[in-house]
Formats: C-alpha cells, structure tokens, sequence
C-alpha cells in the first residue's frame, strides 16, 4: 500500500489547487441498511472531480527540467482536467489523449484549461497506448491516471478529510475504474484504523478489476461498454492490483440500470449532478450489493462532469428502473375509436401518456391491423401491476417494451 507519510505530505500540496469537499448525511440510503450514509461530494471539486489531486501531487514531484519539456496523460475525461490545470498552475505544456467516444463536455473543459486534445482509440487502454508513445517521440513527461504513487497519494488526502470529520467512519464505498482513488483512499484507511472496510464497486460492463480480485490474477476484459465512463477501464493493471488485494474486504458490480437509478436518485434527492462513474457508490448501496456494511458509512461520489445528452439518457433509463415510466405496444384492429377505447382506459388508471406511435403500414402485421406504441408515465410498481391489470381485463394484449 502507499505508505500514509506519502499521503500526509500530499495533504500539504494538494489545496494549491483542490478545495476540501463536503461531507453529508443522507436520510435516503441510511434507511436502506438501518445504519448512517454519508456522501463525500468529489463532484463539486473544482474541476467537477477527484482527478486534480493526484494529478497535482504528480506534478509537484517532477523536476525543473521534466516541467520545462511538458507533460502528457491519457485520460476519458476527469484526469485529463486535472493533468490540464495543474500543467497551467506550473505554467507547463499539457497534451491530453482521450478516447474517441469521450463526451463533448470533457474535451471541451479540458481544452479551456490549457491543454492540447488529442482524440485516439476506442477506450482508454487505446488511448494511453498512444499516449506512451507520444510521451517517448516527444520527450514528455507521462503522468499515469491511476497506477502511480503520487497520484494514488494524492487521492489518498480524501479519506483524511473524511476522517477529520468523522472518526467513526467504519465502511468505505468507492467506485473502481483502474483502481487509483481506491489504491489511495484504502492505504490511507487501513493504516489509521485496519478495521475500516473498504468495499469496491465496478460497472458490470467494465470489470476488469472485479473479475481479477476474484480470481486472485489479473484477467483483464476484451472491450468495455458503460454509461460510467470514468471507470470503463479495459485492462486491470498489476500495480493497483496488487493494493486492492491487499486492503479492499469486498468487491461488487452494479449494472447499467442500477447506476442510471441511482444517478436520478442523487438528482432528485440530493439536487446533485452526479455521473455514472461518481454514482456506482450509491447504486451498490440502493441495490444492497453489499453483504456486510458497518454502521457508520462514506460513499465516494468521485466526479459530476456528465454530458448533458448522456444525462438525458441516464434519466430515462432511470426513470424506467425506478417505474416511473413504461412503454407498451399493442395490435389494434385498424378502425375508428380503437385507439380512444385503449386510450380510455389509460385514462381511467390515471396512466399519463407522453407519446403515441401509430403504424399501419408494417410489413410484419396483418392487413387491416396497427401497431400502436404508447410511452406513459406511471406512479409506481403498484401503479404498472394496476395499469396491466386493467388492460388485461378490457381484453388487451401487449408488450412491455424495454
């Protein structure tokens, strides 16, 4: 683990350019398991996430002459800002790889710190093969997002603002990508109290780091598919590895749906703007992941840079997890008043609905019939058993569609 005189001495650089984030009580989730959820709210650090304090801590170790000839990261977004602005504060150059699919949002913040952009692969792993590369042809200095000392020191200084306070914290909730903010967070936990549980949470669809914990070796993924783009890392790398073996007591995934709930949640509940990656934490709680959770609990909210269009995406997903909305499709005899009798009946459920689809010209319905796709809202589980329950009674067949 990183030794707790690297993170305290990170703790001393570290404001240069971070602020110390709020630490809150959430009523919601501490019902869930009867204990007390707080939420550390790395999203409104002041790049919109953890990032800047590895990043700095990295940069305040480099020599003279490393700042002089520049830096580069690889990066889907948050490190890359926090690569970005600390490079500003040294007044050196900062060129940043990121992959194709990164959102608008994130290229464009970074660039407004400074740096230089440049959009190569797929993923990550692509992109920060290419970084290394460039790093070597160009004589920079690389700054790796997670599997560096200084970077995980620096990330490290969370867990101590948590514990100055609160001292009683004894569970930790942190989401996982390549393993830098839980590598810090833990080896600072496990050296000031060895009883504090460190519990890691993944997206199902990037679980490299999972998949390798429990199996005891690194088994690393052949693609990654997430709306938690901070942490759709595809390749587990030995480094952190090692640490996370050696200080997380549990390891989750949460799949795509539970993180899209759990964003809306932190929206709605909390009136914070929290992206996929940040809300793995939350999701692993709302969903009871966690086999055992200890009465005093942090959840790691690790960054709030969200396009807006995913956010859209994420909310609708959401909003279908959580029964707030359903979509349905029907097979109508294609005459007069089919469509109001069906609406009717919706109406007589107190269904709302938000959108109609009306197609009579499918190749893959009989003549004379149409397919009818109605979107609505809906107050509930309770709610949609009532409103499937009352078609089915008028002698409605339909689909739930997804």
């Amino acid at each position: 683990m990183i030794e707790l005189n690297k993170i305290f001495a990170a703790k001393t650089k570290v404001y240069d350019v971070a602020i110390k984030t709020p630490l809150t009580y959430s009523s919601e989730l501490s019902g869930v398991y009867q204990n007390k959820v707080y939420l550390k709210s790395e999203n409104l650090q002041t790049i919109g996430a953890y990032k800047i304090r590895g990043a700095y801590n990295k940069l305040c170790s480099l020599s003279k002459e490393q700042l002089s000839h520049g830096v580069i990261a690889a990066s889907a977004g948050n490190h890359a800002q926090g690569v970005a602005m600390g490079a500003a504060k040294f007044g050196c150059k900062a060129v940043i790889v990121m992959p194709e699919s990164t959102p608008l949002l994130k290229v464009s913040s970074t660039k407004k710190l400074g740096a230089e952009v440049i959009l190569k692969g797929d993923n990550f792993d692509e992109a920060n093969a290419y970084a290394n590369e460039y790093a070597k042809e160009h004589k920079l200095t690389y700054i790796h997002p997670f599997a560096d000392e200084y970077v995980m020191a620096g990330q490290g200084t969370i867990m101590l603002e948590m514990l100055d306070e609160i001292n009683s914290l004894d569970s930790i909730v942190v989401p996982v990508g390549g393993g830098g903010l839980i590598c810090g967070i833990a080896s600072a936990a496990k050296q000031i109290n060895p009883d504090i549980k460190i519990i890691a949470v993944q997206a199902s669809g990037a679980n490299a780091m999972y998949n390798s914990y429990q199996n005891g070796k690194i088994i690393n993924s052949k693609s990654v598919k997430t709306i938690a783009d901070g942490i759709a890392v595809r390749d587990a790398h030995e480094y952190s590895f090692k640490i996370i073996q050696e200080c997380v007591d549990e390891f989750v995934l949460v799949d795509e749906e539970e993180i899209a709930a759990a964003v809306l949640f932190l929206l709605e509940k909390h009136k914070m703007v929290v992206e996929g990656a940040g809300a793995a934490s939350v999701a692993a709680l709302m969903h009871k992941k966690i086999k055992n959770i200890g009465k005093n609990t942090a959840c790691i909210l690790s960054g709030g840079n969200i396009d807006v269009g995913m956010l859209n995406t994420i909310i609708e997903k959401g909003l279908f997890k959580t029964h707030r909305k359903m979509k349905l499709s029907f097979t109508l005899v294609d005459k007069p008043g089919a469509l109001m009798h069906l609406t009717n009946v919706l109406q007589d459920v107190k269904a709302n609905i938000v959108k109609i689809d009306y197609d009579r010209f499918s190749t893959e319905i009989e003549y004379g019939d149409a397919v009818i796709s109605i979107a609505i809202e809906t107050k509930g589980l309770d709610h949609q058993e009532e409103i499937k329950k009352a078609l089915k009674q008028h002698g409605y067949d339909f689909v739930i569609n997804k």
